[in-house]
This record gives structure tokens, sequence and C-alpha cells, in this order.
């Protein structure tokens, strides 16, 4: 509900008569490079403690850190609780962005089949998208003149919803690991966390080990860093840039967030579980990361506002923006044996922070630059076509990808115990 209008906001409160905005741009860019910083540690080690502390504990720690931004701007709006707003949901987006599908991609990996898992991994990306389609669709509906009135409304709606995500799983989610007995109980505190490290450090080392002695897997982090560098690096400016170069306003942003939203229903819960089947998981990802780049460049050669709704028309579906993960976790999943299915999840997505790291160290100041006076040639969106580049190289490494082995699931234990042991 509130990521059409957080532009809108942002704008008003940082430079309330402007419509070219750079310290928001600047400030989002900061809270994604920090947010990828801390992300590179954080998910890996998430994954880890889900494996070993259980799956719903886990969950319901980093859902509930998104309740807190939202909360900040159900009180206010003002320039400080804007600012307030970026610091906690950096801290959210560390603990929760990329983790919370990697952590429930291995809860349906416990308990599906390699067979089934691509498919469910399609309909979960579509579910989150019907999701972002409800939520823009009534953020759409709030007159344009009355969208700062009614902005405590929308948040305290999204604060009583996030609430709900909890409470339904403390109520309905059943735990899929079985936990072994803590034989730490006992110790000193110092002798606790000295020994928290050192099983955090084996635990990080051996899943380095697993991913590394796998081809399949060391190229599909390559993919997904690549990936998430050009897309994190569009989606980071891509509103402001609109706003910028065509005067983009709150109901234009919800109506692009619905056309992907709906694209993303119809490719991930049908198109995706129907042709996955036929060609394979490495095929469709092909496809995906070809498209994100057409994507990407026609949104950086736009040169009017009928050019970008032409756009969300016929190339806004989601194949082109998040076909990719769905691929990319089946990949991931069967190339994993079952014990390890949270760390090697939560390395390919540490490898996503990375490059959602690196991609506003380039994007905000390049399209700060272009959008201004002083650019060297007159092509606003040249940040976006730089993106694509990033998305090419994620389209050679997928072209490259070999075959995933199967996993270890039916060999027995994982070859971990003794090494943490």
């Amino acid at each position: 509900m509130s990521v059409s209008i957080i532009a809108d906001i942002t704008t008003n409160a940082l430079c309330p008569t402007k419509s070219t905005c750079s310290q928001a741009i600047y400030i989002n860019g900061l809270q994604q490079m920090v947010v990828g910083i801390c992300k590179m540690v954080a998910i890996p080690v998430l994954g880890q403690l889900a494996d070993e502390y259980g799956r719903k504990p886990l969950l319901l720690l980093i859902v509930s850190t998104a309740i807190f931004p939202s909360a900040i701007l159900a009180i206010d709006e003002s320039k400080g609780f804007v600012y307030a707003y970026y610091v906690l949901r950096m801290i959210s987006h560390i603990m929760s962005q990329g983790s919370i599908f990697c952590i429930s991609a291995a809860y349906a990996a416990d308990i599906l089949d390699g067979r089934s898992r691509a498919a469910a991994f399609g309909w979960m990306h579509g579910i989150l998208s019907l999701s972002h389609v409800l939520g823009n669709f009534l953020a759409r509906l709030l007159p344009g003149t009355y969208i700062f009135e009614a902005c405590l409304v929308i948040f305290q709606v999204s604060v009583a919803l996030l609430i709900i995500a909890p409470m339904y799983m403390i109520i309905f989610l059943t735990e899929t690991v079985k936990l072994t007995p803590n034989l730490n109980q006992h110790l000193r505190w110092s002798s606790k966390a000295y020994k928290l490290v050192q099983d955090r450090y084996s635990s990080m080392r051996y899943a380095l080990h697993v991913v590394t002695s796998s081809s399949t897997l060391k190229c599909i982090c390559l993919v997904s860093f690549f990936y998430d560098m050009g897309m994190s690096g569009i989606s980071s400016v891509l509103m402001y840039y609109l706003k910028s170069a065509f005067d983009f306003n709150k109901n234009q942003f919800s109506e692009i967030l619905m056309m992907v939203g709906v694209g993303s229903i119809i490719t991930q819960m049908l198109v995706f579980p129907l042709v996955n089947p036929l060609v394979g998981e490495r095929v469709v990802l092909r496809i995906a990361l070809l498209a994100s780049i057409t994507y990407a460049l026609l949104y950086g050669l736009a040169w009017a506002s009928w050019v970008c709704a032409l756009l969300w028309c016929f190339i806004s579906d989601d194949l082109y923006t998040r076909a990719p993960r769905p691929s990319t976790n089946a990949i991931v999943s069967k190339a994993s044996s079952a014990s390890d299915q949270g760390k090697t999840q939560g390395l390919v997505a540490g490898a996503e922070a990375i490059g959602s790291f690196l991609a506003p160290l380039v994007m905000s100041p390049l399209t700060s630059w272009f959008l201004s006076s002083n650019a060297p040639f007159n092509c606003k969106g040249f940040s976006l076509i730089c993106a694509a580049f990033a998305l090419a190289m994620a389209f050679y490494f997928a072209w490259i990808l070999p075959e995933a082995p199967s996993t270890q699931e039916e060999n027995g234990e994982s070859v971990e115990a003794p090494l943490l042991a």
C-alpha cells in the first residue's frame, strides 16, 4: 500500500517546492548501500540459524522487524519522521530483505520433493505479487490531492496488516526442523559467546565449502550477483527518474506497480509452472534475464511518457523482472542437500546483497548527474542503460550454467555433522 507514495512523501518532506530531489535519491541510495553491506553477513547467518534452530522462530523475528518503519509514518510524515523511517527501514531490510524468501524457500524444500519445488516457488512469488497488486490498487483509489492527508491512514492500516503476519505464523505455522538438544546450557556466558562465534565460523566455512565445491552453485551465485546489481540499481532510482523526467505522480506509480504485479501473477502462478517442466529452470532463467535487459534498455531510452505507458502494457510482466527468482531458488534447492537448504539459499542471497550494495554507489550519483542541467549529454535514463550491462553479465553466466547434479538427500546425513563436532 505504501510503496507508490514513498517517492512523493520523501520529495515533499525533503524538497517541498521541487519535483527533482537529489536528497531523496541519495538517501535512498545510502539506505540501499548500508543494507547491502550488512546483508552480506546477515542473510547467510540467518540461513544457518534457520537450519539449526528452526524456520519458524527466524521467520517470526525477521517479519516482525517490518512493523516499525510503517509505525513511524503512521504517526507523522514530517522531515524528522521521514529520516527516522529510513533508519528503521534500513534495519528492517537488513533483517528481512531477501532472508524472508530464502528461509521460506528452505521451509518449502523441507516438505516438498524436488519435482514440486519449482512450481511451489513460482506460486509463492505469484501470491506475493497478488498482495502487491491489492496494495497498489488501494493506493490508486485515493485521489491525488488527498494522498498526504490520507498517508497516516495508509500506514496505520499497513501496521495492522504487518502485525497479522507474525500472529498467523504463531498460530498456524508448524516447525519442520528437528532441533537437537542444547549441550551448552551449563557453560558460563563467556564460554557460550565463544562457542557461538566458533559455531558460526564453522557453519559459514562449511556453507562456503558446499557452494565452492559445486560448479552449479558457484555459477548461480554470479548470476544472482549481477542480476541483483542491475535490478537493485534500477529499482533504487526508477521512481525518482520517472518523477523528474516525466513528472509522474502517485497514481501513475501505482499503475506501474499494478501492471507489474498482474504480470507477475500470470507468469509465476500459471506460465512458470507450465513452461518449467517442458524446458527446465535454466532455459526459463535465460529467457527472463534476456527480457530484463530489454526492460532496462527501453526504460533508459524512453523519450516520452507514452513510451513508458507502452512498456507497462507490453513488457512490464514480471517475467522480465522477477521470473529469475523462482528459477534461481529451484536450481539452488536441487543442487543442495536437505540439511543445507537454508545455508545455500542464504549464501546465494548474500551474493545478491553484495550486488545491491554496489548498485547505488554507481546508480545514485549517475542518475542525479544525468537528471541535472550539468549532464554531459541529453540522456536522462543513462544510468538505467548502464544497469542493463550488469544484467547482460548475469545472462552470460546463466548461459554457461551447468546442469544441477542430484542432491545428497538420498545419501544419508550431511557431512556438516562431523565438521561442526
